[in-house]
């Protein structure tokens, strides 16, 4: 497969799950308010009832901030710019396994493979930051080598 498709595949297969994440945490806040508003106004000042159907969705709130800014981080991405060395935005391919490098996602599926979906500030990319392909490094007691980086 060509290697920049591959990163353009992956990168699309990331912006689906963000937009996903999204609707649905606007469909659970709609919920949340709506059930606020058929409850009615506060029966007392000590009614927690309403204000925790309230806090509820302030908390969705706060979740959807944060899935807006990685999908404004994703948005920002070159997929046709490749890398020499790991860095944030490079597509980094191991004898294990397989690393995007921009937000925290987790595992997505792309073009029929796993890759690893994950942030510049946790200690995985820490221990790879700045490698080349072909360059060995350790994470946790597994030597892990770099076949190559896009």
């Amino acid at each position: 497969m060509d290697r920049i498709k591959l990163k353009k595949d992956l990168l699309q297969s990331c912006m689906k799950g963000i937009q996903e994440r999204a609707d649905s945490l606007r469909e659970v806040m709609d919920e949340a308010q709506q059930s606020a508003n058929d409850y009615g106004q506060p029966k007392d000042r000590y009614d927690s009832y309403r204000a925790q159907l309230l806090r509820k969705r302030d908390m969705f709130g706060q979740q959807l901030l944060k899935i807006l800014e990685q999908q404004s981080i994703l948005e920002k991405l070159d997929p046709e710019k490749t890398f020499k060395t790991v860095t944030f935005g490079s597509l980094v391919i191991t004898d294990t396994q397989k690393i995007f490098v921009s937000v925290g996602m987790g595992k997505q599926e792309c073009s029929g493979m796993e890759v690893y979906v994950i942030s510049p500030i946790v200690p995985f990319f820490k221990s790879m930051e700045g490698k080349k392909v072909g360059d060995t490094f350790e994470f946790r007691g597994q030597k892990i080598t770099i076949l190559d980086i896009i």
